[in-house]
Parts: structure tokens; sequence; C-alpha cells
């Protein structure tokens, strides 16, 4: 007879994610995971069956909350250009907010795992690709607008702008202060 779980999955999965953003899939041992997240191996092991499962489980209930809030706002925008300017601030105030300088779990695997794991560099290049291709919508969206210049398509501009925000996380995660990533999106946002 199988035996119940004895703990959340969704609450446990959310502990692996901060784990995993703070130390690294290479540098979270079994132990590691076994103390934070307070289940046993064999739970863990039976769970997950390794490592690997768990990192990717983790990375996508975080993709499904952060990458589905900025799809939503991108999807549902009226003023593309305001989107735009909130996605891109909003990185400067998770910044801020993030005291331990962890960066975005998505573009810390990206540089940690993508070249080397290919289920892995699938996840991202999907998540990037989905982002990708909300910001060419509201690109286009801003054109029709007159909000945003028509000089480049709409998917190069979106491309800048993805490319931003990945070149904004690395900076903040290296150490730039608010006014330098005020600089850069000053910037990003008079090329559009």
């Amino acid at each position: 007879m199988a035996r119940n779980k004895d703990f959340d999955e969704d609450e446990l999965l959310g502990k692996a994610v901060d784990l995993f953003w703070d130390k690294g899939y290479h540098a979270t041992s079994a132990q590691d995971l076994v103390d934070e997240l307070g289940i046993s191996r064999s739970s863990l092991y039976n769970t997950y069956t390794d490592k690997k499962t768990l990192f990717s489980k983790a990375l996508r209930q975080y993709q499904g909350k952060n990458t589905s809030a900025v799809l939503t706002l991108l999807n549902n925008t009226e003023n593309p250009a305001e989107a735009i300017k909130q996605v891109l601030y909003g990185v400067i105030r998770e910044s801020e907010e993030d005291k331990f300088t962890k960066g975005c779990f998505m573009v810390n695997t990206a540089i940690e795992l993508s070249s080397h794991d290919k289920e892995i560099a699938d996840l991202v290049s999907q998540n990037n690709q989905s982002v990708e291709d909300a910001l060419t919508s509201v690109m286009e969206k801003g054109q029709h607008q007159g909000q945003f210049k028509t000089a480049l398509p709409a998917r190069a501009l979106a491309r800048f702008i993805f490319s931003t925000i990945s070149g904004l996380r690395v900076s903040a995660r290296s150490g730039a202060g608010s006014n330098v990533l005020e600089d850069i999106v000053r910037v990003a946002l008079s090329a559009l």
C-alpha cells in the first residue's frame, strides 16, 4: 500500500526554489536538500527520484509564478509603453528587495546549466521564447499606437528589451546600484 506524503509539495518546491536559487544546482548537496526541505532522504528520492528532477520541478514552479506574472501584464495591457516601463522598473524593484543578490533564478540557471543540460536548456529556451513572443506582441501594439519607433521590426525591439531585462538582472546580481540600473532603463526606454 502506498504511503501518503506527509508534506505539502508546493511548499516543498518553494523551499527547493529558494535553496537552488541561493546556492545554484551544483553547489546544492543532497544533505542541503534534506536539511532545508525538512524531509527524509528516502522521501526526497521516493518523490523526485533524483536531484535533477527536483530541480526541474522547482524551476517550473518558479516559471509558473514569475514568468506568468510578466506574461499576464504584457498580454493584458492597453498601454504598451507603460507595460514595458513597469517590467523594466520591476526588475530594479526586485533587485532592491533582494537582500542576498540572488538575481533571477531563470537567468542563473541559464548561465549555470544551459550549456551542459539539454532538458534544462530547452526549459529555459521555452521560457525565454514565451517572454520574447509577449514582448513582440506588445511592441507591435505600441508601434500601431505610435508609442514605439517603427524603423525596426517589433521582434528586434522585443529581443532588445529581453536582453536588457537579462542584463539588468546580471548587473544587479553583480552589485550594480539602483542608480546604475535606472540609467540602463532610461536609455532602453529612449531607444524605443
